[in-house]
């Protein structure tokens, strides 16, 4: 008898540890873009409407049923990514920034682009956005990746290679990490955000995963 309780013992020991799941998987709920790589993710003050920002402009899809409102198209200094994306404090308006600092701010009422900036102070000023890592000086080459780490109590999401997510503890160790083989771009590096009780995690081809948190 005591030999078999010192034998479980030792097979429960052995046996490796199974690290707890901050993020429920698999995902609830996949909403899908223009199939382009997404770079960066807003949700609407009304929580109605997310903003989807793509390496070819920007997407505003319904949130309740998925489909898309508008296609918000972005050129600017020859770039085309949407690499910061915001609504404004009713959802009224949202803005798009490139890779050179460019902002172009869209009416939410006809997708149509606004004629000029200067009614629009919510808008973050060239200072912030320089700020943010976009500047004139950047390459349309170079990469921007906004929302790549996410501070949640006491853990940070973290982006890594492959567009893989990682959730990391306060001492540094990897507690959990989300793999996408559909990702293609090994210098992906998903945008994260934040809703409620949802992570999003954008991908590489046009697809936002929802992830439920606790």
């Amino acid at each position: 008898m005591l030999k078999n309780l010192i034998a479980a013992v030792a097979l429960v020991a052995s046996m490796p540890v199974t690290l707890a799941q901050i993020i429920t998987v698999p995902e609830e709920r996949t909403v899908r873009t223009a199939k382009s790589e997404v770079v960066s993710l807003a949700v609407a003050p009304k929580g109605d409407r997310l903003l989807v920002g793509l390496a070819k402009g920007a997407e505003v899809i319904d949130l309740e049923s998925g489909k898309k409102i508008f296609a918000l198209p972005y050129n600017e200094d020859g770039g085309t990514a949407a690499y910061y994306v915001a609504f404004n404090d009713n959802g009224e308006y949202a803005v798009l920034i490139g890779h050179s600092g460019k902002r172009v701010v869209y009416s939410m009422k006809t997708g149509k682009p606004e004629p000029s900036l200067q009614q629009h102070r919510w808008v973050p000023d060239p200072r912030a956005v320089k700020a943010m890592g976009l500047d004139m000086s950047n390459s349309t080459f170079d990469r921007f990746y906004q929302q790549a780490e996410l501070k949640d109590g006491e853990n940070t999401y973290r982006a890594v290679k492959d567009g893989a997510v990682e959730v990391v503890a306060a001492d540094g160790k990897v507690m959990q990490r989300l793999a996408f083989a559909e990702n293609k771009d090994q210098h992906h590096r998903a945008p994260l955000l934040r809703w409620q009780e949802w992570l999003l995690v954008g991908a590489d081809d046009g697809r936002v995963l929802f992830y439920r948190l606790p």
